[in-house]
């Protein structure tokens, strides 16, 4: 068979199912994540079939083509927020950000170098590959489309948490990165290197994702929404203008050396306050998050595929243990532990510390990690990487639509008012009891200054 032509099979196939496979898998305990993954391993295992994908060795591809679907799941995260930023609204982001994240880096790094014998760069690498809540296949437990409503705290959370962990997992990935290239150097202590470390790659890069971000987002927001009537790009009502938002954010961020995915979120946040209420918010969103879908879907079948190749065969029983370790207990105690200080119930605590899904943000930062510098232990990072995320992606994927319906279930009996039309699996939405009607007004505030602009 002529390959051209049967890798156009394969994507029009990939296309088709994006559309239909939702619909097809929504009574049954199978995510689409779980599926590609699955028919990733069942093609490449298949007879004739004479190639497989290689993490390893096509190290260099990876990190592009993950790069490319975090960034765009990063956008489609800022546009479908409600809830405009602040300290005390975002609270919960925050002490996930600024005490669950630490401990999970300190604590997957721990297990590491105790477990599976890793070198101290190694072990924070690999805090850092797997501590970051994953934009792509968290969708599911995310909140829904703009103004679609169901903005509980739980998926507020791990949706706020997922745009801007991203970016804060890059610091550790560069000193995991600076104490390899010191190591080797002969360095066996702090330096010069941690100076610029600290200068560079976490004072600047954070700074400047931010603030190129939000300048960006300004910028954008005017062109889009406050430009006179015929050259305002809100009414041409093409969603296609994600994907050029996106690039020009990630873009001009990496250009002045700051961190792109921050910038991203940051951007789509901004612009999303420029005008909440516009419809135009909704097709950047769904323009956004079909491309978001076909590029997941693309790197998951050649995951399967890379399982299929053995991509975990350098997986020992320490390993296992290891991963289910990070999955099941340094998440979880992290995520409640950060959260302590919050009049959360319990549940709904621990339902946030569970859901801190591994995905396709942990192969960038790997396959980034390995294109930057020289680790003897990168084919166990590949497959310890690998084990976890094809956990997260089973566990998490069966799981996220019983324990939320269970939960939604008690919010009704608890507050009937907050029922309403969101994008949840069984139509329904609700808002935590803990949403503060403070946020409410303060919403309805920011959408009737939009309105009184529009008229003026």
């Amino acid at each position: 068979m002529d390959p051209y032509i049967t890798l156009l099979t394969g994507l029009g196939l990939v296309i088709l199912g994006i559309a239909w496979l939702p619909m097809l898998l929504r009574g049954l305990p199978l995510s689409l994540p779980i599926f590609c993954v699955l028919l990733g391993l069942g093609l490449f295992i298949a007879p004739g079939v004479n190639s497989d994908p290689d993490f390893v060795a096509q190290s260099t591809f990876i990190e592009r083509i993950t790069e490319l679907v975090v960034i765009i799941a990063l956008l489609g995260a800022g546009l479908k927020l409600d809830r405009p930023v602040g300290w005390r609204r975002w609270r919960t982001t925050w002490l996930l950000l600024a005490v669950t994240m630490p401990l999970s880096i300190a604590g997957i790094a721990l297990i590491g170098v105790w477990t599976l014998g890793l070198s101290l760069p190694a072990a924070i690498l690999l805090g850092a590959v797997l501590a970051p809540t994953d934009p792509v296949l968290a969708s599911d437990i995310q909140v829904g489309p703009p103004r679609s409503g169901g903005e509980d705290e739980i998926r507020f959370s791990l949706t706020s948490e997922a745009g801007l962990n991203d970016g804060l997992a890059f610091p550790f990935t560069h000193l995991a990165i600076a104490m390899a290239a010191a190591s080797a150097a002969g360095s066996a202590g702090p330096g010069w290197w941690t100076v610029e470390w600290l200068l560079d790659d976490v004072l600047w890069k954070l700074a400047a994702g931010v603030a190129v971000g939000w300048a960006v987002g300004r910028f954008l927001g005017f062109l889009v929404f406050r430009l006179p009537d015929q050259a305002r790009i809100a009414d041409t009502r093409e969603g296609l203008a994600a994907l050029g938002i996106t690039l020009v954010s990630y873009g001009v961020t990496e250009l002045v050396h700051g961190y792109g995915f921050l910038a991203v979120f940051v951007a789509a946040t901004t612009l999303r306050h420029t005008e909440r209420s516009h419809d135009f918010n909704e097709s950047l969103h769904t323009f956004s998050e079909q491309i978001e879908k076909l590029l997941m879907m693309v790197v998951l079948v050649l995951f399967g595929g890379a399982i299929a190749g053995g991509l975990l065969s350098a997986l020992t029983w320490q390993a296992v243990v290891a991963g289910l370790a990070f999955l099941f207990v340094v998440r979880p105690v992290a995520g409640l532990i950060g959260l302590a200080g919050t009049h959360m119930p319990l549940s709904e605590r621990a339902v946030i510390g569970f859901f801190g899904i591994r995905g396709i943000g942990s192969f960038y930062y790997l396959a980034y990690a390995v294109n930057h510098t020289e680790l003897a232990e990168q084919e166990l990072l590949w497959a310890v990487t690998g084990f976890v995320v094809a956990v997260s992606i089973l566990v998490h994927g069966v799981s996220v639509t019983p324990v939320m319906n269970r939960l939604e279930a008690r919010w009704r009996r608890r507050d009937p008012r907050r029922v309403g039309t969101g994008a949840n699996p069984d139509g329904v939405s609700v808002r935590s009891p803990l949403h503060e009607p403070e946020d409410e007004v303060e919403a309805g505030k920011d959408e009737r200054v939009g309105t009184a602009e529009r008229l003026l």
